[in-house]
């Protein structure tokens, strides 16, 4: 088997080449262009007004996160850490106590996020076995003065969540049948 090798010559090293000015003032018509025709055009423009004129946000919108309510006003989440686990931005943290009454679940003593290392992914939500975690608040992050304001402990986020309509324990609400 033979291998065919090309020789290509060197392009030519003059100034003009090395300093790459044709790039550049091509590069600068094409802002100097742009800037022209959004000074005395601007029919083209797509600005938001914003505060004053607000987007809508699209459904799927990942808002801040919120924590679940059980139908007795418990939280729902058991501190499996799953949502810990699969966040990739190691934002959430959580320390799990027991129950006295059952000795058998357990619940967040505290579940903490810090909402500048969130990256907004929604791996937590999708890890949630309990539907105990959500984004869907539609709320958009505020920006933050102080560090210590950007971590959002379980008051907080049990302020923002609601009673779940999932029915703990496999079941459906309105269905007859259990699913495992």
């Amino acid at each position: 088997m033979s291998v065919t090798v090309r020789i290509t010559e060197r392009p030519e090293r003059t100034l003009r080449v090395q300093a790459y000015i044709p790039e550049v003032i091509r590069g600068l018509s094409v802002t100097t262009r742009q800037m022209l025709r959004n000074l005395f055009g601007g029919k083209d423009i797509t600005t938001i007004q914003y505060p004053e004129v607000k987007r809508r946000y699209p459904e799927r919108y990942r808002g801040l996160h919120r924590l679940m309510h059980r139908d007795d006003g418990q939280v729902r989440c058991v501190a499996c850490m799953c949502c810990s686990t699969a966040c990739p931005a190691n934002c959430i943290h959580i320390v799990a106590a027991e129950h006295d009454d059952n000795g058998i679940e357990k619940y967040p003593a505290t579940f903490v996020i810090d909402e500048l290392r969130c990256i907004v992914c929604g791996f937590c939500v999708e890890a949630c076995p309990c539907d105990a975690i959500r984004m869907d608040s539609g709320v958009h992050v505020q920006p933050f003065l102080d560090r210590d304001t950007a971590f959002f402990d379980k008051g907080e986020l049990l302020s923002r969540g609601t009673a779940s309509e999932a029915v703990q324990g496999g079941t459906f609400k309105g269905s007859s049948h259990s699913h495992h």
